[in-house]
Parts: structure tokens; sequence; C-alpha cells
């Protein structure tokens, strides 16, 4: 039941800039520069040898920031980019040599709403019912029960122009799930919804996986992949820096516990007794000035750091406690956070 996803060694490489960043774009105020200069070749490296195992059937989650690599990963399983090297398979089909019919089986919710505003929300999803072949019945059919899953039955004849942002996500959504696809990809489904609408969705992605469908979603929320996801990838920088279930990465934590501290000063003195202290496992400090302490507890060890500091002459200034979660594996792998 359900169908897999492989990527092999994928790799995307940009060697042209967004139009606006172009050379000539906007008005220039210093006139021509005379010279022959070689102009500098412009790149950027989304994608570096990315391999992945989607399971059939199972919610997998790209966890990252922005600019990680996510989206493009997407674009490139769902033919909207094309690789720079590497193979991606939906199933059987080799999504890039194969493309009708690996668009035949997925879903595709962009990460911002691309509809049709001239468009009601009922005829959106006739329509796109009526790109993949579905009978007039069928397509009537599968319209109401959308309509009312995602709570938009009240507004299913007015114009998508009027729509609330939430309200377009919702049928973004229920649009890419119109032909009932066998993958759906959903790229921040959570982005910008409210509370209320996020969980809404929540459930609707569970019910849907419930009935054998595999869905790919990519999050920068940490309670949205921990919540959703069998299993995830994280990603930075175009690189995967762990995957695994949810509950096995946290797992993978030194020590589990993360005491983020700030001083006047780290001193070495400081490191080491630190690097001492009972369930310490490790201790880094990039700046000389915080210092990131991974231990298995958290509250009980601060008198222990009070006295090591003041035996090392440095004064503490704050201390944050961070339980076992995907923010403290993503600050262990990069040495930063996801909202950095």
């Amino acid at each position: 039941m359900g169908i897999g996803i492989r990527i092999e060694e994928l790799r995307k490489v940009y060697d042209t800039p967004p139009p606006m960043a172009a050379r000539g774009a906007g008005f220039s105020w210093g006139g021509a520069r005379s010279g022959r200069k070689e102009k500098k070749k412009y790149e950027v490296q989304a994608l570096d040898g990315i391999s992945l195992e989607i399971h059939p059937g199972e919610v997998f989650g790209l966890l990252g920031p922005n600019g990680a690599g996510k989206t493009t990963t997407i674009a490139v399983l769902t033919t909207r980019v094309e690789p720079t090297s590497g193979r991606v398979f939906i199933g059987e089909h080799d999504v890039w040599k194969e493309q009708v019919k690996a668009k035949r089986l997925i879903g595709v919710v962009p990460q911002r709403p691309n509809l049709d505003f001239a468009l009601t929300a009922r005829e959106i999803l006739l329509f796109h019912g009526a790109y993949f072949g579905q009978s007039a019945r069928e397509r009537e059919r599968r319209t109401g029960e959308l309509l009312e899953k995602f709570k938009l039955t009240d507004r299913a004849d007015h114009m998508v122009r009027t729509f609330s942002g939430g309200m377009m996500q919702r049928l973004s959504i229920a649009r890419a799930m119109m032909h009932d696809p066998e993958v759906l990809f959903l790229d921040e489904p959570s982005a910008g919804l409210d509370p209320q609408t996020r969980l809404l969705l929540w459930e609707i992605i569970r019910d849907y996986n419930r009935l054998g469908k595999t869905i790919v979603i990519t999050t920068h929320y940490m309670e949205e992949a921990d919540t959703l996801c069998d299993r995830l990838a994280i990603i930075d920088h175009g690189r995967i820096i762990a995957q695994g279930t949810p509950q096995d990465l946290k797992r993978s934590i030194p020590g589990g516990y993360l005491l983020r501290l700030r001083f006047d000063r780290v001193p070495d003195q400081l490191m080491a007794e630190l690097q001492k202290l009972p369930g310490v496992t490790e201790v880094r400090s990039a700046d000389r000035i915080a210092a990131d302490v991974y231990a298995d507890r958290g509250g009980p060890l601060i008198p222990a750091i009070v006295n090591a500091a003041q035996a090392a002459g440095a004064d503490l200034h704050d201390v944050h406690i961070e339980e076992p979660s995907l923010e403290t594996l993503f600050l262990h792998h990069t040495g930063r956070s996801l909202r950095d």
C-alpha cells in the first residue's frame, strides 16, 4: 500500500540570479562603468548530494531554516526545477524521464497559493478534476466532499480574490487532493496560518495518511515536524545533517538537555570546569562569551555552574534551559538556531 520516493545524489546549482538581482534591473544613478573587467559567474548550490528513501505510506518531513534547500528538493520531485545531477523516483517512475506518469501520482501544495483569482472555489476544484480526467459526476462529488472537509462550503461560489490567506491555503490543499493522489507534497503548509486552522490542517493530513497515502512536508516549525512526521530529515545548506524518527533524533542529542549560558567572559578554566560537572557530555563556546552545555539534567546543574563561574572569575549573566527537542538537535549539528 502506498508509493515510495527515492532520491539519489541530488544536486542543484543555480547559475542565473533571480530577475531583480540581474544586472541592469532597477535604476542606476552612477552611469556606465568603463573597462573590460570580466563579470563574475553567478553560482548558488542549493542541493549538495542529497540521498533519501521515503517509505510508502509514511509522513516524511524536511526540516530546516529558510534557504536550506527544502523547497528546491520539492521542486525537483514535482518537475518544477530540473536538477543539475542525480535522480529522483516516484514509485517506479524516474521523475525526469517519465514526467507525465509521475505527475499523475502526485498532488502539490506550493509555498505560496497560486490560485486563479478569476474563479470561485468550486470552479477551481471542478476544473482541476477535469484536468485529471474525472467524470462530471465524480468531480461534483469530490468537490462537495472537499469543500465540506476544509470548511469552505459557505464560500464555495465566492471569488477566490475575496478569501483570506488561511482560506486560500485550505483551498490550495483541497485542490491538490482533488484527484486523490498517491503522494502529497506540502511546502510549508502551516506558514502564516492561525492556530485553529493549523490544527484543522494537521487533522486532515493525518486522515489522508490513514488512507495509505505518502505525504512529504517541508517545515521550519519544530512542533509540526514532531507532531506529524513518522520520519524526517534535517537539511542545512543543501545537505542532510541528520535523519530518523523524531524520537530517535531527540535521543541522539548528547545528554538531551541544552543549557545556553552567557557570561561576561568564558576563560579556558571555566570551560574545563563546566566539562567536569556531573552529567555534562559536551561544552561548546563559539565567541568566548556564551557557552552551550549539553547534559542529562537542566535546573539542578545551575548551582554548580554558578560555583564554576565564580572559581574561574567569570560572571554568569543569563541562563536558558532547553529540554530535548528537534531545535536542540539542530543547534548541536549546526551551532545555530532554526530561527537564525
